[in-house]
């Protein structure tokens, strides 16, 4: 196997033609790129095209969360640190950076620096722990670091950060399993361009989902099959 390719083909975007490129259109709107990560799970078409809202409404900051996107990504970035990621912990602190997150956070999110650094207010601090704790699986025992994000946020704001910590888990999971390789920097650097999520693109890609759903799916799973070849 070549380092180049991870275990798993990936499905590149010259490769692609009718509903897939349309999807790929739909992914480049939303998150600013084709990464590897879609790429690779692209091979599952149905399930890379239902997870492509999620990861977006989750992940970006737009009107319809509570959750700012530098809060966000310092939860994806402890995350994906704590799991060891490097593939989401490279994508995630260039959205950081865009977010407004600084080197010096990100090096102190890095360690446990965080929780007595001046650099975090504590609302960023309850969060990252919380991050912490959920994907070392300690959080359903530690009543103490779920009062103090309790005492920080709403509990609409606490199931966003919740979802979003565990979207990354498995994100990390799959990268990580399948070997994705990494884009170089400028290739990564093309998700801050998606910082914010436009509503109106949202609803777009969900109509196309809706009015693109087949009744019969051997056709689609075929196509990502010949475009993998």
């Amino acid at each position: 196997m070549s380092r180049t390719q991870g275990r798993i083909q990936k499905i590149e975007p010259e490769a692609v033609d009718g509903e897939l490129e349309e999807f790929y259109g739909a992914v480049t709107g939303l998150l600013g790129r084709v990464p590897h990560f879609y790429r690779t799970i692209s091979n599952a078409p149905f399930l890379a095209m239902l997870l492509l809202p999620i990861n977006a409404a989750a992940q970006r900051e737009w009107p319809g969360t509570r959750i700012t996107g530098k809060l966000k990504e310092m939860v994806v970035i402890k995350t994906s640190h704590v799991n060891g990621c490097d593939y989401c912990y490279a994508h995630n602190t260039s959205l950081g950076q865009a977010a407004g997150i600084t080197h010096d956070q990100i090096i102190a999110m890095s360690s446990d620096d965080y929780l007595t650094s001046d650099l975090f207010n504590e609302r960023e601090k309850a969060a990252i722990l919380w991050a912490e704790n959920m994907t070392r699986n300690t959080a359903q025992k530690n009543g103490e670091v779920y009062d103090r994000l309790r005492a920080n946020f709403t509990e609409g704001e606490i199931v966003e950060i919740t979802m979003l910590c565990a979207m990354f888990n498995m994100i990390n999971r799959i990268n990580d399993s399948l070997d994705v390789l990494i884009e170089e920097q400028p290739e990564i650097d093309k998700i801050q361009s998606s910082l914010h999520l436009d509503p109106a693109k949202m609803g777009d890609y969900l109509r196309w989902l809706a009015d693109h759903w087949p009744s019969e799916f051997d056709t689609m799973n075929k196509q990502a099959e010949d475009a993998a070849a």
